[in-house]
């Protein structure tokens, strides 16, 4: 089940910082730059996609 559609979707969405669910788009563009040149020089990060929930 997806979580957008539970009864403790509203909760858990006042819990991050933008107030709603991430999109696959987002996930997906951060996965796409972390599989380009653009990111040669990253290594060793933990870069959380979350919209804030563990801020």
């Amino acid at each position: 089940m997806n979580p957008i559609d539970g009864d403790s979707a509203a909760g858990q969405t006042k819990m991050t910082a933008l107030g709603r669910y991430g999109q696959g788009d987002e996930v997906a563009s951060m996965v796409s730059y972390l599989a380009s040149p653009e990111a040669t020089f990253v290594t060793g990060a933990s870069l959380k996609i979350d919209g804030g929930f563990a801020a």
